[in-house]
């Protein structure tokens, strides 16, 4: 009785050791597509806030709550499905999937930057809270359709990052990436958009201390934006561009991700100690002049067509 007692303990033991060993193996596969998926991630933290202008304050958390919402829906309930189903049955498609997005990161990459040169154009917009609740229903259900293009790169590139692995790992790894971005992405979207509010209720108290952080924080929020949508914008040439520089090499086209990593592993042996941090620099900085090339053309060839974008 003992001893079937003791081996009933012993497989009990080892499974629970194998289930261990197998949520490492989805933590570590998780936080090495989290990390590629990176600059889309700035790109969803810069945009999203602009949903929530003109809103009420005590509307602003529902909203960012309502879209967290739709976003874990896009992620968990359409683009994870169909991302395993791919990798499954026909992974010889998530190359050309991902530079697909790897030019339409570009794309918008440049847009962006475009979109530098006219801030001194008056705009014109609307704030939701001076439309009504159809406006605010439908902004809301605009957020989650941007979101949805957003998210299906962050996890067609986390997809690709665990390709290699077993087919429960990369679910695993997914559901633990699209958790993670959502609660990450939201959570600092929600903090950015109560800065100011926080900022205000510091400045309203007694203590001198209080007064001078409250009023930074106002005083912050702005800078805070157009840093967060700069770091966006460069983040997204340069994934889109190195999405584009290794999609071409696995499809056969080599010289230009060649070229790049000569250039990258030249300086990594030619300077000692920071040697690899200045050949990731050079890695960076080509791919995003790879980005900024190919949306530059792709940016002249939508303004040539016979239409326009609608608004984001």
């Amino acid at each position: 009785m003992s001893a079937g007692l003791f081996a009933l303990l012993d497989d009990v033991a080892t499974i629970a050791k194998l289930a261990a060993a197998s949520v490492d193996d989805i933590g570590a596969a998780a936080g090495k597509a989290t990390a590629k998926a990176a600059g889309v991630v700035v790109d969803d933290t810069a945009v999203t806030p602009q949903y929530v202008h003109g809103l009420a304050a005590e509307r602003e958390l529902p909203i960012i709550r309502k879209i967290a919402v739709g976003s874990i829906r896009n992620k968990l309930l359409i683009i994870l499905p169909v991302a395993l189903l791919l990798s499954q049955f026909v992974d010889w498609l998530i190359t050309p999937i991902l530079m697909i997005g790897g030019t339409y990161l570009a794309f918008e990459g440049v847009e962006k930057v475009l979109e530098w040169f006219h801030r001194g154009e008056e705009k014109h917009d609307v704030p939701v809270v001076e439309i009504g609740p159809d406006a605010e229903r439908s902004m809301i259900a605009g957020a989650v359709r941007t979101d949805l293009i957003l998210s299906t790169e962050i996890m067609v590139i986390a997809l690709n990052e665990v390709a290699d692995q077993g087919f429960w790992l990369r679910a695993g790894a997914l559901v633990a990436v699209a958790v993670a971005i959502t609660v990450v992405v939201y959570g600092v979207v929600a903090l950015i958009v109560k800065m100011d509010d926080i900022g205000l209720r510091l400045a309203q108290r007694a203590s001198r201390l209080s007064q001078r952080v409250g009023l930074a924080l106002v005083a912050a929020m702005p800078r805070l934006l157009a840093v967060v949508s700069v770091v966006g914008t460069v983040a997204m040439l340069w994934v889109g561009g190195h999405i584009l520089l290794v999609g071409a090499d696995e499809l056969g086209w080599h010289p230009p991700y060649e070229l790049v990593h000569h250039l990258e592993e030249e300086v990594h042996h030619a300077v000692a100690g920071i040697g690899a941090t200045l050949g990731w620099l050079v890695n960076t900085f080509f791919s995003a002049v790879a980005g900024l090339v190919v949306g530059a053309v792709v940016v002249a060839v939508v303004h040539v067509l016979p239409f326009r974008r609608g608004a984001h």
